[in-house]
Formats: structure tokens, C-alpha cells, sequence
């Protein structure tokens, strides 16, 4: 079987299609209809039918930190070298350096530092993206109903969606992750201490239970509240939820020392033995250290957009659209923020939840089990580094891979050798339009 590498070679950019499209452009609101001219005489009708069947449900999802790996662009640049190039750039000229070479060449532990890893994740997941839109004529507002991503990829998720413009996303990430970082070390200056991410895993019967014990023993706090936490505590004695990863897995950041503790109580009070997974983590997101990260991202994206275009005379120009504001809303298509497990209903909610994300927890299962149960999405694409989203959400919706049977899949596009699959999948799961013109028999009644 040739591969999509291959087949990508040899046909070119102009040409490539996702094929068939029997539904380019249909809504998935859109549902069976037929056209039946009548004829009538007594007898069996023979009449011209068109049957369009509902397009599933489909959501594109992006990862946060942690599956970076040094050399991951390369397989993109050498398939495709002619899209990949152009990006290649714009990414370096957006760091302001050479973040493309650290991405290649590392090393890891250069490349694992979140100044690097949240901005090389997300160009990454973007060059992915683009390589689909213009090498397969993948387009998201074709295809897609929903974009999401895990904590980070977020900003990857809001690009792909239409609400910002990848060089603006690019440029919030860095500076979120500089600032990310500096209130890190900022902590361990003034308090000591070491501080990071742990994972814990338990049965799913007692995640609910596990949940209450860790909010009854950290400091409570406001939803509202941009430091997450009674301002009189210091961080140092603070830890949070980070993440709600799935039915039997969350993630506790700040003190380490501190979440030991909390761990130990757990186990003595709740009855069971939950397992703790320290993470290769460098700071502790989504805790209450990160507060001078929320007050940054406010301002910036209050800002201006970096949008350029050529002028008339080839000179550079920003990009008017919003009066150059650096979101746009309405997107696309609907994108779930990761603090309400909800779609963004306005352009000041995008703005507030995206900020308050620095500091808020990721409700990564809340809002798989909000697309799945109420919104029916059938299908599901993870594009960008690594694989932990694609089974989070396989194992929450029972599906990996394509499946016929339930008319969905969930896949992840990590590889250009993966494109192949994945196409044909959607493929695979794609409602039926008969051509129209063909004629079939219709008994009298």
C-alpha cells in the first residue's frame, strides 16, 4: 500500500484532494432529503432520487505540554518541503530566534523548557494543520464542527477555529510560557521548595470522592478570582487541580512538598490507594503561582493583531480585519474553552477564559463527555506531537481507530505516514450521496 508520503510525491499540491468529498461544504445540521418527480400513470414510479444522510459530528482537538520530542517537525519538512518552508520562518521570525533549529536538532532538555515546549508544540500542531489544508485540501470550516485542545494547545485550537491568527497565537504562547517560567522561578527565590505536577490514578468509582478530598484540603478559592486562591495563603501552601484528564485520572500542581501531604491524607481518609505519578514538568501550570501570567495574557489580548499583508506596492501592511484587533469572533467553527467544558460565547468570554486558563483547571473530561453525550460528536481528529489526547479521548468515547459500526473513529495525526489512515477513515464514515440522476423503482400505493 502506497503511503501518504508517497502519494504526496507524486501528486502535486495543486491536485491533491481529499477524495470523495461527497459533503464539502454540507453542514452536519443538514439532513436526508430526496427530489422525486412524479409520473402519473398506474404502475410501479420510476423516479430520479438524491439521498444526503447527516454528516457525524467531528471535532479536531490539539495537546498541551509534555510531547515534545526533539525532531519532531522533520518528517513534515522533508515530505513537504514547499509548504513547510514558509512556516518554518514565520515561526523564527515570531520567537525572535531559531526556535525551529532547537526543535531538530535539541537537545531535549533545551527543548523540554517551557519557554521552548509550549511554542514548539503549538507550531508544531499548526504545520500539521497547514500541511492538511494545502497538500490534501483538508479545511476545517468544511469538515469540522468543533476545535478544542489540553491546556496549551488551546491556542493551536483557537487558530485552527478562525479566532486567531497563527502568527498572534505563536507570539502569545512565548510570551505566556517566558512569564509561566519566571513565576516559577520567581517562587523558588522567595519560598524554596521544589515545585512541579503530579499525576493521580484511581478507579473511576472513586474519582468524585478523590476530587472533594483534595478541594476540602487545599485553600478554597472563587471561580472568579484571578489568584485562584485566598490572597493570604501563600502560594507555597497552595495546591490546585491542574487538570481533569478523564474518569480516573487528574493532576495536582504546586508545592511538592505540599501535594505529598495531601496524597498521604488521601490515602488515610478515602479509603483507597490512588497511584501518584510525578511528571517532567518544570513548573507547576495551572496553579497559583502562575497568577502573574493572567494579568499578562489580559493585557495581550486586548491588544493589537500582528497580522501583515503585502501592500499594492509589495511593502508590508497590518491586516485591517477587526480594525486589527487580535480576535475574531464569531470563528469558524465552535471551540470549547478548557475552564467551562463549553463553546466561547462571545469575543470578551474568549478573552477572560483564555487569560484565567493560566490559572484555572483544564476540564479536559468535561468537555470530551460534553461534545460525546450532548453534542454527539462522532468523530475525532488529534493533530500535532504525541498520542496522550488521542487516548484520553478513545478511552472515554470507546473508540480507536475507525469504527464503521458506530459511524465515527478516533484518530490522531501525528506522522505524515498517518494521513493515509485517517483520510480514510472520514472516508469511511462519511454520509452517502447517491449521484444525482440515478433512478430506482418505487412500488404504487
Amino acid at each position: 500500500m502506497k503511503t501518504a508520503t508517497a502519494t504526496a510525491a507524486r501528486i502535486p499540491a495543486s491536485s491533491r484532494r481529499l477524495l470523495p468529498l461527497p459533503l464539502r461544504g454540507l453542514s452536519s445540521q443538514q439532513t436526508c432529503h430526496s427530489i422525486i418527480p412524479r409520473r402519473l400513470a398506474a404502475g410501479p414510479r420510476t423516479v430520479q432520487r438524491r439521498v444526503v444522510t447527516t454528516r457525524p459530528k467531528t471535532a479536531l482537538f490539539f495537546p498541551g505540554q509534555g510531547v515534545q520530542k526533539v525532531g519532531m517537525l522533520t518528517p513534515w519538512v522533508e515530505a513537504f518541503p514547499r509548504t513547510a518552508a514558509p512556516i518554518l520562518d514565520e515561526i523564527d521570525t515570531v520567537m525572535g530566534y531559531s526556535l525551529t533549529r532547537i526543535i531538530a536538532e535539541g537537545p531535549n532538555s533545551l527543548l523540554s523548557a517551557t519557554p521552548h515546549a509550549q511554542p514548539a508544540i503549538m507550531a508544531t500542531s499548526i504545520l500539521v494543520l497547514r500541511v492538511l489544508e494545502r497538500e490534501f485540501g483538508f479545511h476545517v470550516s468544511d469538515r469540522i464542527d468543533f476545535t478544542l485542545g489540553h491546556s496549551l494547545g488551546e491556542f493551536a485550537a483557537l487558530v485552527a477555529g478562525g479566532y486567531l491568527a497563527f502568527e498572534d497565537s505563536l507570539y502569545l504562547v512565548k510570551r505566556r510560557a517566558e512569564v509561566m517560567a519566571a513565576a516559577t522561578a520567581t517562587a523558588r527565590e522567595e519560598y524554596g521548595g521544589d515545585y512541579g505536577m503530579v499525576a493521580i490514578v484511581t478507579e473511576p468509582e472513586y474519582l468524585a470522592g478523590l476530587i472533594d478530598a483534595v478541594n476540602n484540603f487545599t485553600v478554597p478559592s472563587s471561580d472568579k478570582s484571578d489568584s485562584g486562591a485566598d490572597s493570604e495563603v501563600p502560594p507555597i501552601q497552595q495546591v490546585k487541580i491542574a487538570n481533569i484528564n478523564s474518569k480516573n485520572q487528574i493532576v495536582l500542581s504546586g508545592s511538592i512538598e505540599r501535594i505529598k501531604t495531601l496524597v498521604a491524607h488521601v490515602r488515610q481518609f478515602l479509603g483507597h490507594d490512588p497511584r501518584a505519578v510525578r511528571l517532567n514538568s518544570d513548573s507547576p501550570f495551572h496553579s497559583p503561582i502562575m497568577k502573574p501570567a493572567v494579568a499578562t495574557m489580559r493585557r495581550l489580548l486586548d491588544g493589537k493583531s500582528r497580522r501583515r499583508t503585502k501592500g499594492s506596492r509589495g511593502h508590508d501592511q497590518r491586516e485591517e480585519g477587526e480594525q486589527g484587533e487580535l480576535v475574531t469572533f464569531p470563528g469558524k467553527v465552535r471551540a470549547i474553552s478548557n475552564v467551562t467544558a463549553r463553546p466561547f460565547e462571545s469575543k470578551a468570554m474568549l478573552k477572560d477564559l483564555v487569560a484565567r486558563s493560566c490559572l484555572e483547571t483544564v476540564r479536559w473530561w468535561d468537555s470530551i463527555r460534553y461534545l460525546d453525550q450532548q453534542e454527539k460528536v462522532r468523530r475525532w481528529i488529534g493533530i500535532g506531537p504525541g498520542k496522550v489526547g488521542r487516548n484520553l479521548v478513545g478511552k472515554e468515547v470507546g473508540i480507536r481507530g475507525t469504527d464503521a459500526v458506530k459511524g465515527g473513529g478516533v484518530w490522531a495525526i501525528t506522522d505524515p505516514s498517518e494521513i493515509e489512515e485517517v483520510l480514510r477513515g472520514l472516508e469511511e464514515t462519511d454520509p452517502i450521496m447517491s449521484p444525482e440522476g440515478a433512478t430506482c423503482c418505487i412500488p404504487p400505493h
